[in-house]
């Protein structure tokens, strides 16, 4: 029988309970990131939410270890998190895309708005994840759709086509493969995504401006994240 919480040792519930904090840190980085992005540093914006993705990768595990759900069952870590990753994923990179300029002057609000709107919603959505740990739908990373926008800076028409598919494939349920919990082909992603934050440090430090094969190779690692899982479904249709 688990033993009652409260007759933890004080230490060891004040553990698990910094681990709500060092999650709570992240919309703290948030801010910070909003600060940047208010005066169009851009880069500097994303190294901040780059630390933000640092503590949302971290935190669950270290929850796990202390067993924080029993230690502190008052809180809600899952609802704690979800709310730093609203902020983090959906709310400071929608600022972003919009105060950029690199959508349409008008569309700019409305895809702007069409973001946090679809969001929200995809944070609520009890289905947001299949059985095997792949998104369902896009998973709102529009902190790394933002940071393509910066990179590509495509046509203005083109960026906001490009932002209106991905706000409409929020609620198409295809599979995205989630770069950490999805076991198949997990030590290729992990490699993948190793490669990918070290190229885009080297494209912050020197603030996009970047060489074609860093962009490409981007790309490259961004089309395999979304299509890998539809890929080998393909071929294992084809060969049935």
């Amino acid at each position: 029988m688990d033993q009652d919480s409260s007759q933890s040792p004080p230490a060891i519930r004040a553990a698990a309970f910094s681990v709500h904090v060092f999650t709570a840190l992240g919309a703290g980085v948030a801010l910070i990131a909003m600060l940047e992005a208010v005066r169009e540093h851009w880069a500097a914006m994303f190294a901040w939410l780059g630390v933000a993705l640092i503590i949302d990768a971290l935190d669950g595990p270290i929850a796990r270890r202390l067993d924080v759900v029993r230690m502190q069952p008052n809180w809600s870590g899952e609802v704690l998190d979800l709310v730093v990753d609203f902020v983090t994923y959906v709310f400071v990179p929608a600022y972003a895309i919009t105060a950029s300029g690199l959508l349409l002057p008008l569309a700019a609000p409305l895809l702007g708005i069409g973001i946090a709107v679809s969001g929200a919603l995809y944070f609520a959505d009890r289905r947001m994840k299949t059985a095997d740990n792949h998104f369902r739908g896009f998973p709102g990373l529009w902190n790394v759709a933002a940071f393509y926008l910066f990179l590509i800076h495509p046509a203005p028409a083109l960026g906001s086509l490009g932002t209106l598919i991905l706000i409409a494939l929020t609620f198409v349920p295809f599979r995205f493969v989630h770069p950490i919990r999805v076991t198949r082909l997990r030590r290729l992603t992990l490699t993948l995504v190793a490669l990918w934050g070290a190229l885009a440090i080297d494209v912050l430090v020197n603030d996009f401006d970047v060489g074609l094969p860093v962009t490409v190779t981007l790309c490259a690692i961004a089309l395999y994240v979304v299509g890998s899982d539809a890929a080998i479904r393909l071929l294992r249709s084809l060969k049935a």
